[in-house]
């Protein structure tokens, strides 16, 4: 995929040129699936969205009925939006199934594991997105860092290349990131 070539389009797109959306999928649909399908591919067994649906939901709410409102500064940019709205749609996602409505109080159990105790999907999502939102308040080019590794799957080169950093940033960012993380997520649970 061409950089040059995405951020030509994005750029018309800004303009108002909502016929541009058309040109813009086939050149980042696999890039992006190949992310939403790495995302999910951590989520707990039993996971209802898919891929594909995740990568159509995220795009449609990047490019929208009007997105000449939304400035996007290069391919990079366009990725770590996409990687929010991806975010975002599997913390609703995780929300939604949570509540009681949805079976929120229930816990799935495999006829083969009856007897063990299965991950609990929905909330470990929820608890990562309450950290991930406080890590972000402290620190939030590393929170966008954690965005892009976690949620869109991008290696560590990659981010690096996405936020405009060095890859030696990227890495002692992602181990204080991770470090970070760890230490609430840890201490959360232990609440």
């Amino acid at each position: 995929m061409s950089d040059s070539a995405v951020t030509r389009i994005l750029a018309r797109l800004q303009e108002g040129e909502s016929a541009s959306s058309e040109e813009l999928l086939p050149l980042v649909y696999q890039e992006l699936r190949r992310l939403a399908a790495a995302r999910l591919g951590q989520e707990a067994a039993g996971q209802t969205l898919q891929p594909t649906a995740l990568v159509h939901e995220a795009y449609l709410r990047l490019i929208g009925d009007d997105c000449s409102d939304v400035r996007w500064d290069h391919r990079g940019h366009f990725f770590a939006a996409a990687a929010e709205a991806m975010r975002r749609i599997l913390v609703e996602s995780a929300r939604r199934k949570g509540r009681l409505k949805h079976g929120g109080g229930r816990q799935r159990v495999l006829e083969a594991d009856i007897a063990a105790r299965i991950p609990e999907g929905p909330e470990d999502l929820l608890s990562l997105d309450e950290a991930l939102t406080a890590f972000a308040e402290e620190s939030p080019d590393k929170a966008e860092l954690v965005k892009l590794r976690y949620f869109a799957g991008l290696s560590e080169a990659e981010a690096a290349q996405a936020l405009a950093i060095s890859r030696a940033t990227a890495s002692r960012w992602w181990t204080y990131a991770k470090a970070w993380m760890y230490d609430r997520l840890r201490n959360a649970d232990g609440e």
